[in-house]
Parts: structure tokens; C-alpha cells; sequence
């Protein structure tokens, strides 16, 4: 038999996402605005070239930028 979340269609990665999310709101108030805090992502990235790193950039500017070059409406 196959897991709850497999055969729901999702991913481990994602269970693990909306698992997190439930818990951090059903914590009281004080303590879930640190855990929520502590649940947001930032990723960044930097082209390196010639043995030297270049600037860091976000990903989700670098991916708006690469879609509004492409033409391709953004999705939430």
C-alpha cells in the first residue's frame, strides 16, 4: 500500500511543505510568528567566471526577469 501522500499525488517534498505549514498554525501566536519566520526561503545564486564569483542574485527576481524576456505572463 502505498503512502497518504504518494497516492495523493504529491511529492515527499511537498508533503513535507504542507505538513510544516500545519503545524507552524496550530502554534500559539508568539511562537508561530518566529516559526513562520524561520519557514521562509530566500535562495540565491551568483555566475562565477574565470575562478572569480560574480554578484549574488535572488532567484525568484532572476526567474521574473527571464519570463518578462520570454513573453511569458508570470504565474503566481
Amino acid at each position: 500500500m502505498a503512502p497518504a501522500w504518494k497516492a495523493a499525488g504529491l511529492t515527499y517534498n511537498k508533503y513535507l511543505e504542507v505538513a510544516a505549514r500545519v503545524v507552524r498554525r496550530s502554534l500559539k501566536d508568539d511562537i508561530r510568528l518566529a516559526a513562520e519566520r524561520r519557514g521562509q526561503t530566500e535562495l540565491r545564486f551568483a555566475k562565477w567566471t574565470s575562478g572569480k564569483q560574480g554578484d549574488l542574485t535572488n532567484v525568484a527576481d532572476a526567474n521574473a526577469v527571464a519570463m518578462a524576456e520570454a513573453g511569458t505572463p508570470k504565474t503566481s
